[in-house]
């Protein structure tokens, strides 16, 4: 690689890592609205608003292990972790001061929106750190047994399994904690993981396109990662 290549390379990264990050941490700060999709009268989704952005994790950290290798999917893992509990902190203490008497938000109000916040950023990092894991390890093992072929198998088996580990995961621990009632446990689970099966499969000829383009801007040959910068 030549010293632009690596710049660039580096640089699609960084903004491929904040990406994930945003994502990752707008995914906690919203979970608590929760909304209803009618799938063309086939199924009624009741999810949490949460999900949306979520996927777009898993979308990123598949480009990364396919294009940057599997060590640079999982540092950007550890990154997200981190800079979970960071967002965790600025809302612990934002919720611990008391607002004024003319302020627009009162204590009642941010205690309402952000308070649970705490319990649903443990139970998220908890689960994510799980499911983002088993993605990366569930796509590196197709990778290698499949030899780097069909794309689209190894993208969505990961997914797949990973997305399961991670509702269940979150909405068990959120019905532990009361933050849930157990008698919806059934129904979102089914729908988060319905849910983020479809944007998987949505989402595979995406990471396609973004594959195409990594290897064809790098000029990499199939199989072939990014490993010198």
């Amino acid at each position: 690689m030549t010293a632009l290549q690596k710049l660039s390379a580096e640089r699609i990264y960084l903004i491929l890592a904040a990406l994930f990050i945003t994502s990752l941490v707008v995914s906690n700060l919203i979970f608590q609205k929760f909304f209803y999709w009618d799938f063309f009268g086939l199924y009624r989704f009741e999810i949490s608003v949460g999900v949306l952005p979520y996927p777009i994790t898993f979308l990123i950290t598949d480009s990364i292990s396919e294009i940057y290798g599997k060590e640079k999917a999982n540092q950007v893992v550890t990154i997200g972790i981190f800079a979970s509990i960071f967002s965790l902190l600025i809302i612990l203490v934002a919720n611990a001061v008391p607002s004024t008497t003319w302020s627009p938000i009162g204590d009642e109000v941010f205690d309402n929106v952000f308070g649970a916040t705490t319990i649903a950023v443990a139970a998220s990092m908890m689960a994510y750190l799980l499911a983002q894991y088993v993605d990366i390890y569930v796509y590196h093992f197709w990778k290698k047994l499949t030899k780097g072929k069909y794309l689209w198998l190894r993208n969505n088996f990961s997914t797949f399994t990973s997305q399961f580990v991670d509702t269940f995961s979150v909405v068990f621990l959120l019905t532990v904690f009361g933050q849930l009632d157990w008698s919806l446990f059934g129904g979102l689970l089914l729908s988060g993981f319905l849910f983020k099966v479809l944007i998987a499969l949505f989402d595979t000829p995406f990471l396609y396109l973004i594959v195409y383009i990594f290897r064809k801007k790098f000029q990499l040959k199939p199989n072939e990662e990014l490993t010198e910068f």
